[in-house]
């Protein structure tokens, strides 16, 4: 047999020819499609989705985004375009009321002649206030040894601001203003199953008729347009319910309720406003201001306003505050405000974005964010947040507004990143349900807290 014998040189050969035979042949992939990159969530995309959302179409939209790290604006959406604020404006209220108004609320103000003490209101709403339980002012006026009479303070505003709805006179929300508030200006009805109602203060229920039919408006009571004569509708009544009734005030009416709710003789007197007198100091301002802006107090915000205008003059007017307040603290503003109230009721009020983004910078330069924060509404929080931007820790402190076609937020969101802006979102003139409105303003606003 011939010997076998192998080439090693050949080696790289084999290896060669092995790897080609064992090689397997593979498909052929097609080149993907050009598909344009997803650009980063930033400024454009949240410009964008103001501008164009299906929701908001139709509305007129103001918006307004604000770093105050960079010291700029990250969005602006017409942001120099007036619009109603609504009850943002308890914002400027707010800011007001730090300036001038001392830690703690002025409640009255007294002089003693005698065996006489007399006293006058300064505009403080908490007297026997049936939500924030002040008894101050009363056990004040309860306790005193001398004669009460009761002075009427000069007071140049109308019980109602200029282009407030007329027919809202019935609803909690709308009391009058004036000079010495008792019980918030409102009658609370109320019961907790079928069967006897309550009613505070108890001086009105005399006023009371009740009517057995179905009538074509659905309010439970109902006060008269002149009168302060109320009328009972059992049909239009829950089994349980708490209604609030706004009633007339006068001078009249204040001295019956000041005798009947501290149970001792109370006289008006006509006269002028002693020089010399002394002031009663009532709750801390602060308590005053939260409840205001947490849920959106109308009666509060005015009288803070008239309170305002008291230390300036004897003569209270919520104009004069407010005009004060512009001339003096808010001369800077970039866009000047049209401001005819303390609540936003009034649908005359005119901000632009920027003006409340402005706003919002200024009170966070000279109030500290943990004691500023606490004051408005928050996320899961007691108050007009309460319902929305639901979070175990609260991402977004702010105001919101409302009046017919008219649907507001501003405030502070802090997002996941750890940044702090200030944000304004107005909308006005639209025609879908305001939840509508509400829900597109939450989607955007939680998005802007999650990716910016």
């Amino acid at each position: 047999m011939p010997k076998i014998t192998f080439e090693w040189r050949l080696l790289p050969l084999v290896f060669l020819l092995f790897s080609l035979a064992c090689k397997t042949t593979k498909p052929t992939v097609q080149a993907p499609p050009n598909i344009p990159a997803v650009p980063p969530y930033g400024p454009a995309t949240i410009k964008q989705q103001v501008a164009e959302s299906l929701v908001l179409q139709q509305s007129f939209v103001g918006f307004a985004l604000y770093d105050p790290q960079l010291n700029q604006m990250v969005v602006a959406h017409n942001a120099d375009k007036y619009l109603v604020p609504a009850s943002n404006t308890k914002l400027f209220t707010l800011y007001a009321s730090l300036k001038i108004l001392p830690d703690s609320i002025p409640a009255l103000k007294y002089a003693v002649k005698g065996d006489s003490l007399l006293f006058w209101g300064t505009g403080d709403p908490t007297f026997t206030h049936m939500d924030l339980q002040n008894t101050i002012a009363y056990d004040f006026l309860k306790n005193r040894r001398e004669k009460l009479y009761y002075l009427e303070a000069p007071f140049a505003s109308t019980p109602f601001a200029v282009n407030w709805s007329w027919d809202d006179y019935n609803y909690y929300y709308q009391p009058e203003r004036n000079i010495f508030p008792i019980h918030g200006n409102v009658v609370r009805f109320s019961r907790k199953a079928e069967g006897p109602y309550a009613t505070a203060p108890r001086i009105f229920k005399k006023e009371i008729r009740t009517d057995t039919a179905l009538h074509q408006q659905r309010d439970a009571f109902r006060r008269a347009w002149r009168t302060n004569e109320f009328t009972f509708y059992p049909k239009h009544a829950n089994p349980a319910f708490s209604v609030e009734v706004p009633f007339i005030t006068s001078p009249e009416l204040t001295v019956k309720l000041l005798a009947d709710t501290l149970k001792r003789p109370v006289k008006w007197v006509k006269r002028a406003i002693p020089r010399e007198y002394q002031t009663l100091t009532g709750l801390p301002t602060d308590s005053v201001l939260k409840r205001m802006l947490q849920v959106s107090d109308n009666l509060l915000a005015e009288q803070l306003m008239i309170l305002c205008s008291g230390k300036l003059s004897d003569t209270l007017s919520v104009e004069r505050g407010i005009k004060y307040a512009l001339k003096t603290y808010l001369a800077d503003l970039p866009d000047t405000p049209v401001w005819v109230d303390g609540s936003g009721l009034s649908s005359m009020n005119l901000f632009t974005p920027r003006s409340i983004i402005f706003l919002l910078q200024k009170l966070l330069q000279e109030r500290p964010p943990e004691k500023l924060l606490p004051l408005l509404a928050a996320g899961g929080r007691p108050g007009t947040f309460r319902n929305i931007y639901k979070a175990e820790v609260p991402f977004v402190f702010g105001k919101s507004g409302s009046l017919s076609h008219v649907h507001n937020q501003s405030g502070y969101l802090l997002t996941k990143s750890g940044k702090l802006l200030l944000y304004s979102f107005l909308n006005n003139n639209y025609q879908v349900p305001t939840a509508d409105i509400r829900n597109e303003m939450v989607r955007i606003v939680t998005e802007i807290h999650e990716k910016y």
